[in-house]
């Protein structure tokens, strides 16, 4: 079965961010004061990227004044969601950055909340997904990967920023798959988040890496990773050396949302004003700047089509993980 879910997204996108102007944040003022990034796993992975990126480009623009950040670890992000849902009324200028992974292990019982359990802000872009492996590896392709495991076995780890079950492992059982070997029976190694799985990588502890593809391209920059195989339809511009999985005759193509989420209960005009501040965002060069860098896809969903958008993807996502037998 193909992993797909690149392009309906996309297209939804496409549709949404047509009308995303809003009148309160068109003339360019501020539209908040502040804004507290709250980020559920550690510095370097694909969540702390999109916060600080994101309130690089509001503070940037002066859309809002002044932007915080606060990584907070554990179960699998549900630490972060449990502490924004008991601290609601002490958290109103806070929002948490999430993604693929809050539906994926809502759906496996990693964490008793959803998505449901919070104010829903807005999702914003779609990050790719890549296979890497550390620079003095000797596997050069996917091709070399495939072949290494098959000769290995389980002695061939390939590590992921999180939990088994969780979006890296699904991004890695799918490429298995789709090169016709088993996606339960490899050997995957978890870590918190994606700055201490690419520390296993380069320390030799794993010999391959499922991870976001703007956290591959700033790795792969620095002359630390090489990328295989990005689950992009064609190239990306940010990092058009990396090939795609399609283009190595591996059918399987998969974009990563990423969005925002406040406290339950907030009150209408404080989610009306990060949602302006959002939609803003997406008209100035800052934004561009930031999201050209990261290689990132821009979706746009709030409100209501956020919470359409999340219901189909939880539809979908759990009609795959039990095809791969993680359901």
């Amino acid at each position: 079965m193909r992993m797909n879910m690149t392009r309906r997204v996309v297209m939804a996108a496409a549709a949404a961010t047509l009308a995303f102007a809003n009148p309160a944040a068109a003339d360019g003022h501020q539209v908040m004061d502040e804004i507290n990034f709250l980020i559920p796993g550690g510095a370097g992975g694909g969540w702390d990227g999109t916060a600080r990126g994101t309130g690089e480009a509001l503070t940037g623009a002066g859309i809002v004044g002044n932007a915080s950040y606060e990584n907070m670890s554990g179960g699998g992000g549900g630490v972060a969601i449990a502490h924004l849902i008991e601290n609601a009324d002490s958290l109103q200028n806070t929002m948490m950055v999430n993604s693929t992974p809050i539906v994926i292990r809502s759906l496996t019982g990693v964490f008793p909340q959803s998505f449901r359990d919070l104010t829903l802000v807005a999702g914003t872009i779609g990050d790719y997904a890549a296979i890497v492996v550390n620079t003095d590896s000797d596997i050069q392709s996917m091709d070399d990967l495939l072949a290494a495991y098959r000769e290995d076995g389980l002695s061939f780890a390939v590590g992921g920023g999180s939990v088994p079950g969780g979006l890296d492992h699904l991004v890695a059982a799918s490429v298995m798959q789709a090169a016709g070997e088993d996606p339960t029976a490899f050997n995957y190694i978890p870590y918190d988040a994606g700055g201490a799985a690419m520390a296993g990588l380069l320390s030799g502890e794993i010999k391959a890496l499922s991870t976001g593809f703007s956290e591959a391209v700033t790795l792969a920059e620095q002359g630390e990773v090489r990328i295989l195989g990005v689950t992009s339809p064609e190239r990306v511009p940010a990092f058009a050396d990396a090939p795609t999985m399609m283009e190595q005759g591996l059918d399987t193509t998969f974009v990563n949302w990423r969005g925002f989420f406040a406290a339950p209960g907030l009150a209408d005009d404080q989610v009306a004003k990060m949602q302006a501040a959002i939609a803003a965002m997406y008209d100035t060069p800052e934004w561009e700047e930031v999201r050209a860098r990261n290689g990132w896809v821009n979706i746009y969903n709030n409100g209501d089509d956020f919470e359409a958008f999340l219901e189909a993807q939880e539809q979908e996502i759990g009609d795959l993980m039990r095809t791969l037998g993680f359901l």
